[in-house]
């Protein structure tokens, strides 16, 4: 067996999903659903020059669903054994007949689940041996390393992965279907230093395809500089600020939104955007688009985790929220219809409004530019937003000098329509794809 191929064909793990089913409908349940699926890869890490470590990893599982009537048991085995395939689906409706009835679960509408199954370009085995691996990992850090010999001291490596997985997912409906894909990446992480101080930063590429990586290179080269253009931070007068999120860290301001409008928050009433279905949520420049079917998408499938079949939507369109993000469970409890989103979003790709970072900074003048945030400090019952910061301050424009231990809050709904504009410099890597987010004001505290 070669590194980049799978132990089973599709059709064997076809076969194992029939296979489940027909022990489930033997059992007595009245429906069940099924996952099959495998995975493989290859990581390698350099520090120093120094091979730190080559990690192999293969796994494989199936997970078996059984309902009866409004009862459900679930299970899972990393064994194909027929045996052990046995032993789970009987594992599984022991657990359903110990259970409550629950109006709200069960299959997916079989009227909603996926027919087309369009070929999304996601399955790209990286053909790479070790030495290579080895060979792009050391060249990124050594990129890293190379930007300035005084002030990049430390490292904490380059790591270079390849995956590649397949899955097929069944159910007693009649829907069977699944797909192969693969992920790589590139990173490194350098820590700078002058005069006694040390601040480290990282970079990263990662893509379906390892035509569409970053060079090894250009991934070394960002790390290093921005760890270096960090020394000398200090901290900044408390104040209300503008502030504008690097697009790096602006990706995790959609995340908010996506927690707060996921069917499971709003059902138990835990969002502080419950009900907000038609309303501006966020300024009017801010149109956020839904597309699972972009070529090589981090996030791209013809179906959900239950085989409903997903669309392409307008999620934000100039400001109004036009829908949430449910699976079938959560839209019964919620009274609507599942979006497709079990298992959760798919790309999300956030319009710029025409500016480059250059243009962003000079529409900003003066304020707070936030390039790593840290902490946990989100409430998505109120929307309260709290976390610590570093980045640049910036004056008329140009950015001035490093700022650390600062803490940048505000209200989700509050910054989502102070939203003044976003930047062209989404990147790639990412199933959210935005770019520099400038927020009109922010309270920020400080050290003086």
């Amino acid at each position: 067996m070669t590194e980049n191929t799978f132990s089973f064909p599709r059709s064997t793990l076809e076969d194992l999903a029939r296979r489940v089913l027909d022990l489930a409908r033997d059992q007595g349940a009245d429906a069940s659903e099924v996952d099959v699926s495998e995975g493989l890869g290859q990581t390698v890490s350099v520090r120093l020059g120094e091979i730190e470590t080559i990690e192999y990893n293969q796994d494989k599982g199936v997970g078996v669903t059984v309902y009866f009537g409004q009862k459900k048991g679930h299970a899972s085995t990393s064994d194909f054994s027929d045996v052990a395939l046995s032993a789970a689906v009987a594992a599984a409706v022991n657990i359903a007949r110990f259970t409550a009835d629950d109006p709200c679960s069960g299959l997916a509408d079989p009227a909603l689940l996926a027919h087309d199954f369009p070929d999304l370009d996601l399955f790209h085995p990286w053909d790479l041996s070790v030495d290579d691996s080895i060979v792009l990992a050391r060249r990124c850090e050594d990129a890293a390393r190379g930007v300035d010999a005084r002030g990049i001291t430390k490292s904490e490596g380059a790591t270079l992965s390849r995956q590649s997985s397949q899955f097929i997912y069944a159910n007693s409906q009649g829907f069977l279907a699944g797909y192969p894909s693969t992920r790589c990446s590139l990173s490194a992480a350098v820590v700078a230093e002058q005069d006694g101080a040390m601040q480290r930063d990282y970079w990263y590429s990662a893509a379906r395809h390892p035509e569409d990586l970053d060079s090894a290179e250009s991934v070394g080269l960002c790390a290093g500089e921005r760890a270096l253009r960090r020394l000398g931070g200090r901290s900044i007068k408390t104040g209300r600020y503008p502030v504008l999120f690097e697009a790096n860290v602006a990706s995790s301001l959609i995340g908010h939104l996506i927690s707060a409008i996921s069917g499971s928050s709003l059902y138990r009433q835990s969002s502080f955007l419950q009900d907000a279905q038609g309303t501006e949520v966020f300024a009017s420049c801010v149109t956020i688009d839904e597309d699972p079917f972009l070529p090589r998408g981090m996030a791209s499938g013809a179906f959900d985790n239950e085989g409903v079949a997903t669309r392409a939507r307008c999620l934000i369109d100039h400001g109004v929220l036009t829908g949430y993000m449910l699976g079938s469970y959560s839209a019964r409890k919620l009274g609507l219809q599942t979006t497709g989103n079990a298992g959760g979003p798919h790309n999300l790709l956030v319009r710029g409004t025409g500016e480059n970072f250059a243009q962003l900074l000079a529409k900003m003048g003066t304020g707070l530019l936030v390039t790593e945030l840290l902490g946990h400090g989100v409430n998505t019952v109120t929307g309260d937003y709290s976390r610590g910061a570093a980045g640049f301050w910036v004056e008329n424009g140009v950015i001035a000098y490093p700022v650390e231990e600062i803490t940048v809050a505000g209200n989700l709904r509050e910054m989502y329509r102070q939203v003044l504009a976003i930047g062209d410099d989404s990147l790639p890597r990412s199933s959210t794809r935005i770019g520099s987010v400038l927020i009109e004001s922010m309270s920020v505290a400080g050290g003086e």
